[in-house]
This record gives structure tokens, sequence and C-alpha cells, in this order.
């Protein structure tokens, strides 16, 4: 089966996403957060950097759990509701 590649709004959604992330982290240790979430270091590097742009639901839910984060607001970075808020 081949993977459709992800669209270029489907990519911004997932830089959204991933700032939000790193953002949410404020300099905790990323391995800490990374097995509380239940994925590796270098995943969540990837997420944060956008080089993962569509994490799986249950990797997203695992983060928002890990940085107490409401899942809403991931929900939003994706839709692009918060798009002021992230500007980095």
């Amino acid at each position: 089966m081949v993977r459709v590649p992800l669209s270029p709004e489907q990519v911004r959604a997932g830089q959204r996403l991933g700032a939000l992330m790193r953002t949410a982290r404020a300099g905790r240790d990323p391995e800490t957060i990374a097995r509380s979430a239940g994925i590796s270091p270098e995943t969540l590097r990837k997420i944060e950097v956008g080089r993962m742009p569509s994490p799986s639901f249950g990797t997203v839910i695992g983060l928002c759990n890990a940085l107490g984060l409401p899942l809403q607001k991931a929900v939003d970075a994706w839709h692009g509701a918060n798009d002021k808020q992230l500007a980095i």
C-alpha cells in the first residue's frame, strides 16, 4: 500500500502542532517528556521540528498528557486557531 503524500496544509498543521509541543515543553528534559508520553526522544524531536507532521492520535494524546496540555489546544494548533500565539 502506497502512502499518499501530505498536502502542504497538512505539513503546516504538523509544524504548528510541533511548535505548540516545543513551547509547552518549556525547557523540560525532552527524554523525560518523551518517555512519559511513550515515545522515543528522537520521535519527540521530529515532532517538535516538524519532520513528523502527522503523528498518530495516540502519540498526540500521550504528549498532551505528559506536558499537562489540554488536547483541545493541540486540536486548535492543528487547525491554525492559535497562529498568532505560536509565532516563533
